[in-house]
C-alpha cells in the first residue's frame, strides 16, 4: 500500500482516518481510511488508474449531502472534487462549471449575472456532480431542465454526454445505474431574467425552507421519493410517525420526510426507523416506499 500511495500523491493531497461525520451533512457513520482531493481532472483520471489497477474500492464524494455511511471503516478511497474541481465560468447565458462546485453557489453566481433557471437549486446543499447524478430538483424543476451535456470519465474515456444521454427520470440518471462513470463538469443552459425578480424567488423559497424544513439538525434532506402524486411525508404522517425516534435518529415533527440526527445517531438507528418506515406502509397501504438516500459502506 505505501507503493501505492507514494503514486497516487503525485496527484492528490491524501488525508487519513478521516470520519464520515466530517464528510456528510447527516455527520454519520465511521471511518473512511483514506480521503484524497485531486489536483485537476487529469490527475483524476491518472488516480483511477491507479486504483482500478490495484483493485482498490473508492467512491467519489461532493458535499456527502445525500449519503447514508454506515459505521464501520471504509478501506477503500474516498475521492473528494470539492477542493481543486470547482472551477466555473459563464459564456452568455450558458454556465459551464466543474462537478465539485456548490450548487447554491452557482444559483447565486447566476442570479448575479441575471441568469434564471437555477433558483430552485438555491437550497440544495450538494455539489453539481452530486446534483446531476441524482437529478436533484425542487419547486417541480430539476437538473434535467437546464443540462445541456455532461462531461464524463467513462470507460476509462472523457467523453461528453447529451442530456438525452444522461436518461434523467424522477430522482434518477443513468449515472445511478453506471457508478463508474465519474461526472467531471457540464454546460448548463440558463435564460436572461431579471436580477430584482430572480433575488426575490430565492429570498422567498429561502424563508419557506427555514419555515418547514428541520434546517437546525443534520440530515440528508428528503429521506423517501414522492410516489407518483403521492407525497411521501403525507404517508409517513398518516401512519403516526411525526416524531418517531429510534437512538439518536428521528422522523422530524417539522417534515416527516426528514429523518435527522438529533444527537450521535448511528446509522442503524437511521435504516432501523426508516425500514419501520417501509413496512408500516406498505402494510397498511401497498406501497412500496423507495430511498431517496443513498446508503453507502453497508456490509449487510
Amino acid at each position: 500500500m505505501d507503493r501505492i500511495l507514494k503514486r497516487l500523491q503525485q496527484y492528490c493531497t491524501i488525508e487519513y482516518d478521516k470520519s464520515f461525520k466530517n464528510l456528510t451533512t447527516f455527520k454519520i457513520g465511521g471511518i473512511a481510511k483514506y480521503v484524497i482531493y485531486p489536483k485537476d481532472e487529469f490527475s483524476l483520471k491518472s488516480i483511477l488508474d491507479i486504483l482500478n489497477e490495484n483493485n482498490l474500492a473508492y467512491k467519489v464524494f461532493g458535499h456527502g449531502s445525500n449519503l447514508l455511511c454506515d459505521d464501520e471503516i471504509y478501506e477503500g478511497f474516498i475521492i473528494k472534487l470539492t477542493r481543486n474541481m470547482s472551477n466555473f465560468y459563464f459564456a452568455d447565458n450558458e454556465l459551464i462549471a466543474q462537478a465539485g462546485c456548490s450548487i447554491i453557489s452557482l444559483s447565486y453566481k447566476a442570479s448575479e449575472k441575471s441568469l434564471s433557471g437555477l433558483e430552485f437549486a438555491s437550497g440544495i446543499p450538494g455539489t453539481l456532480g452530486g446534483s446531476i447524478f441524482m437529478n436533484a430538483g425542487a419547486y417541480n424543476s430539476s437538473m434535467s431542465d437546464i443540462i445541456d451535456s455532461v462531461k464524463v470519465i467513462r470507460n476509462n474515456e472523457i467523453v461528453w454526454l447529451s442530456n438525452s444521454q444522461c436518461q434523467f427520470g424522477y430522482r434518477s440518471s443513468v449515472f445511478l445505474n453506471n457508478p463508474d462513470w465519474i461526472i467531471l463538469e457540464a454546460k448548463l443552459i440558463l435564460k436572461p431574467g431579471n436580477v430584482a425578480d430572480i433575488k426575490k424567488l430565492m429570498k422567498n423559497r429561502q424563508q419557506r425552507r427555514m419555515a418547514s424544513q428541520p434546517l437546525n439538525y443534520p440530515s440528508a434532506g428528503s429521506t423517501f421519493r414522492n410516489i407518483g402524486d403521492i407525497f411521501a411525508w403525507k404517508l409517513i404522517d398518516e401512519i403516526g410517525f411525526r416524531g418517531k425516534t429510534v437512538g439518536g435518529a428521528a422522523v422530524s415533527e417539522k417534515h416527516t420526510n426528514f429523518i435527522i440526527n438529533k444527537g450521535n445517531a448511528k446509522a442503524k438507528d437511521v435504516v432501523e426507523l426508516s425500514d419501520q418506515i417501509i413496512e408500516i406502509i406498505k402494510e397498511k397501504y401497498g406501497i412500496e416506499m423507495i430511498m431517496e438516500v443513498e446508503k453507502f459502506n453497508w456490509k449487510n
